[in-house]
Formats: structure tokens, sequence, C-alpha cells
């Protein structure tokens, strides 16, 4: 039984790369314009030792391949994040879209079993655990934008998962997330302060190890490439442009002028997490605590792409879905587990119609899900005791 499901599985894997090699001219077109293109151009440069953050090559690289907009499509994130893009670099542009997609929806698979392995009470998840993670309007977005945010994602789970038993393992997921440091600003606020109080040295090594490691292979392919980032990044003029967040439609509609003014958010996301922290700070659990500080960093921070990048609130989604499913729900509270899963069903059919972020039509997102997670923990009884980790990570 076991061998003829590998060899279905193996089938079924053959059919699907048949399928995207006879129709990859069709297909290919579709994709110009996702994220993943990005990566493939910075990936490509890094591969022949050539600056991955210059706007003109890029631009050159990319209409190559039949892009037509006005811009090129840039990475933004820092050289340490490079490691992730380059073995996209020695793909065709295509095939660099199929297996970025492939890593998406791994990355996916394996964070949705970690949280079970986290917070979960029996052997196998329930149905409406699963439809949550897959049907949660962030991961289509991701998907359908090429983006990253299932992959920092699953960084922020494995250190949930590890950050109990090995701090060094913990400490060098945090590499990951560390992608866009932006998007965790509270988090890495606490974490300094948690490290320091708690002496938790071996996390701070895990994740200096793995950041000398990245910026090493980044400055071995380019050896200016902080100088490249530096000035593609005083090119690209962020503070003019529109970021379709909260913070940034905050700014819109009542501090056009003034760029600061995305930064107010952040910094009443500071004291909150301060006085979190420290109202918690006996007792304080990653597992536990973490998932607030994930929906008010999201919700606070000053830059972030679109609702792609709320992909990394998985587990305070999916913790909320575990509280609400542990519950007895009367009339009134189902009708609100309605309302919130009405308006993750309007975003994706807003996705569907294939709405532009820059029309800032998504920015409200993120207060969904942190109503969502307000209203869940109030179903919340008493505290929880978290199950200790399987050794078996892939087993569901």
């Amino acid at each position: 039984m076991k061998m003829l499901k590998i060899a279905l599985n193996v089938a079924l894997l053959g059919i699907l790369i048949w399928f995207l090699a006879a129709h990859q001219q069709r297909i290919g077109r579709s994709i110009l314009g996702r994220d993943s293109l990005a990566y493939w151009a910075a990936g490509k440069f890094l591969v022949h030792s050539e600056n991955p953050y210059s706007p003109a090559n890029v631009m050159a690289l990319q209409q190559s391949q039949g892009y037509a907009a006005a811009r090129p499509l840039m990475l933004r994130t820092p050289p340490w994040s490079l490691w992730m893009v380059l073995p996209l670099g020695w793909l065709s542009s295509f095939w660099a879209w199929v297996v970025w997609e492939g890593i998406l929806l791994f990355s996916l698979i394996i964070a949705l079993r970690l949280l079970w392995r986290i917070y979960g009470t029996s052997q196998r998840p329930p149905v409406v655990f699963l439809l949550a993670g897959y049907g949660f309007a962030a991961v289509p977005a991701c998907l359908a934008a090429g983006q990253m945010g299932i992959v920092l994602a699953l960084g922020i789970v494995l250190f949930f998962f590890f950050e109990q038993d090995d701090g060094f393992l913990a400490g060098a997921a945090l590499l990951i997330p560390f992608t866009k440091p932006h998007i965790f600003s509270l988090i890495w606020l606490i974490l300094a302060v948690w490290v320091v109080s708690r002496r938790r040295w071996s996390v701070l090594a895990g994740f200096g190890s793995g950041l000398l490691l990245s910026t090493g292979v980044a400055i071995s392919l380019d050896p200016a490439v902080f100088w490249h980032y530096r000035e593609m990044l005083s090119q690209a003029a962020i503070q003019k442009e529109f970021i379709p967040s909260f913070a940034g439609m905050v700014r819109l509609l009542f501090f056009r002028r003034f760029f600061v003014a995305q930064f107010v958010p952040l910094c009443a996301g500071l004291i909150w997490s301060g006085a979190y922290y420290w109202r918690n700070r006996g007792d304080w659990s990653w597992r536990e605590h973490g998932p607030a500080l994930l929906l008010v960093s999201v919700v606070t921070t000053p830059y972030s792409s679109w609702m792609a990048d709320e992909a990394i609130l998985l587990p305070a989604i999916l913790v909320g879905v575990l509280w609400m499913h542990r519950a007895k729900l009367n009339i009134r509270s189902r009708l609100v587990v309605l309302m919130f899963i009405l308006l993750n069903v309007l975003l994706l059919l807003i996705l569907r119609a294939q709405v532009q972020p820059s029309s800032g039509i998504y920015f409200w997102s993120s207060l969904v899900w942190l109503g969502w997670y307000c209203y869940a923990r109030s179903f919340r009884c008493g505290r929880e005791a978290v199950r200790q980790p399987s050794p078996d990570l892939l087993q569901v």
C-alpha cells in the first residue's frame, strides 16, 4: 500500500512537470509581473558575480523575458537574504517560478504540520484546521504573487518549534524572517530583551552564525553588495511611494506630505509590546505570546508590500481556530465566526479579481486578522498546556 502511494505521487508529479513543460510559453506570459521574476533576476546576476541591485540591468534582463512594465521588479531585501534566491539564478525565469512556487507550497505544508505539533492535542488535526491554513487569504495571495511570506512564516514557526529545546537551531531559524526585518519589528525588540534577561546565548549564537554565513555568501559573490543595496534604496525613493499597509493608508489620508507619520503606528506598537512583555515576563513563552506580537507588528509596520506578507500570521490565525474549535459556541458566537469567514472570502474575491495592491484596497486585512485573534482569545480556557513536539516533524 505504501509503495502504491509513492508510485501514485511520482506519477502525479511527472504529469505536472509534463503539463508545465508543454504549456511553458502560455503560462510564462502570465507570470511576468510576479515577484518571483525579481528573485530570479537577482539570482541570475549573483551567479555571475554581478550587482543584483542594479535597476538598469534588472530592467534589461526582465525585458528580455517579455516584461513590459515601466519599472523593474526589484529585490529589496538586504544582502543577507540573497542566499534564498541564489539557486534560482541557474534556471530560466519560467522554471524559477515553478521551483519558487514549489518552495512556497512545501513551506506551507511543513509550517502547518509543525504548528499542529506545537498547538495540537491529538495525532491528526481537524479538517477545520487544514481548511483555515490553506484558505487563509494571505496564503493564496502569496502564492499568486510569487512572494516570500509563506517562507517567512515557516521561519518563525521553526523558531517557535525549536526555542524550548534547541536554542541554536531556533536562532538560526530567525535568519529566515530577518529577510524582511521591518515586518517583525516588535519581535526583534522583545527578542533582544528576552535573550539578555534569560541569558539564552545559544539563540544569539545560532542567529549570529547564520547571519555571518549568509552575509559571507553575498559578499563572496559581490564584494560591493552592501554599497549596491544602499544605492538601490536611495534611487527607489521609498518615502515617496504609497505603501498599501495600514500605516501607509493612515499617512495617505491624513498626513500625505509627512513620511514620518508612517512610523506613528510603529511607535504605538513599541509602547504596547514593551508593556505586553513586562506584564508577562515571568512566564514568557514564544509559543503562547509570540502570535500576538506578530499581529501587532504587521498592523503597525511602516513598510509592507501587501497582503502576501501577512502569511506570517499563520500561527496567530490557526491558534485562534483551535481555541474556537474547542469551545462550545452559542448562536451569537457562530455568527461572529461567520462574519470573519465572509471577510476572508471577500479578500479572496478581491484577489481573484486581480485588484492591484497599489489601489490600497487590502489595507484593512491586517485589522481583520487582529480582530479574529482578539475575539478567539476570549474563548481560550485558562492557560492551555502546549504539547511538546514529536521527534517526527513530518508526521501529522
